[in-house]
């Protein structure tokens, strides 16, 4: 089968495209034909060396999506299915073009989502569910500030909670950018460049729910907050260090929820599908390009952040 992968660590040029065994299951596994994955910021990570990865050559691609290609473990060949943990799938991460998925860790894709939708929905859409509902309890009628929406988790944040009723505010870098995530249902979006987002959203009222994507603007997050409030800690892409006033987070009693790798369940995960297939929601898609193409997506994604996920396609 083919497979992009590195051998060794470096810039996205060591991304090679490469021929392999195919993978073979076991006992528990269902075989997959892979049609798409997508870039996340981990694979960018796991190539420059910044993240462990269990050995080299090691084939990237948090998540997948294909065609069961033979009966088993309750699934049957033909069946279209997603899985958003590729990584622990045997033949590799969804870089390669077969892998060997246990049956637990897949979800069925519904008629009306395309590969392309469901990979960039994928553990994006899981981490957003996984912030918003397992962790946050967000409920109908709540506030919730949603951090970098133009980001994969963030845009697809946007929409789960308007389509659940939240009063939902987000941030951007542009007005352009702004336009974008108004159209996803966001009720309010500020720049943060410019704007003071924690004074703007006391006027508000206060946040009942923020899920945090920068944790460089946590004590922004705490000033924004509503008393009792939580915040889930997902992402770090502004860095990993945050000074906070702990004198305000502890008057306000605000719940600080570190998220660690927030997955939902696959269960869940199927609930997102259908939203899509019903047009509830939609992932944001920027780019979408042939697999053999991976280091040059890698070098499109470290270069800014696009506004959608960029999805990888095998053919």
């Amino acid at each position: 089968m083919k497979v992009v992968q590195f051998a060794l660590h470096g810039e996205p040029e060591v991304l090679k495209v490469q021929e392999v065994a195919d993978p073979v299951p076991g006992s528990q596994d269902v075989l997959i034909e892979v049609k798409a994955t997508s870039v996340n910021r981990l694979d960018l990570f796991q190539r420059s060396g910044s993240r462990p990865v269990p050995q080299l050559p090691f084939t990237p691609g948090l998540e997948a999506a294909g065609i069961v290609a033979e009966d088993g473990n309750g699934f049957s060949a033909g069946e279209r299915v997603l899985t958003t943990r590729a990584t622990s799938a045997k033949g590799g991460g969804g870089y390669a073009s077969k892998i060997a998925v246990h049956a637990q860790d897949l979800a069925r894709i519904p008629d009306g989502v395309t590969f392309e939708q469901a990979v960039a929905a994928g553990l994006a859409a899981s981490t957003a569910w996984g912030g918003l509902f397992d962790l946050g309890n967000l409920q109908a009628g709540e506030r919730v500030l949603i951090w970098a929406g133009s980001s994969g988790v963030g845009s697809i944040a946007i929409q789960m909670a308007k389509h659940t009723g939240a009063w939902v505010t987000t941030t951007a870098s542009s007005d352009k950018r702004g336009a974008e995530l108004r159209k996803l249902g966001a009720d309010l979006v500020l720049n943060y460049k410019h704007e003071n987002i924690s004074k703007l959203l006391q006027n508000q009222g206060g946040m009942n729910l923020v899920i945090e994507l920068v944790s460089t603007t946590l004590q922004t997050s705490l000033d924004a907050c509503a008393p009792d409030a939580k915040i889930v800690l997902v992402g770090n892409l502004g860095g990993q260090q945050a000074t906070v006033d702990t004198q305000s987070w502890r008057l306000k009693r605000v719940h600080v929820i570190g998220g660690g790798m927030v997955h939902t369940s696959v269960a869940n995960e199927e609930r997102v599908l259908k939203l899509i297939a019903d047009k509830s929601i939609a992932p944001l898609i920027a780019n979408t390009l042939p697999v053999d193409d991976a280091a040059k997506a890698h070098q499109m994604l470290s270069d800014g952040e696009p506004q959608g996920k960029i999805v990888l396609k095998h053919t």
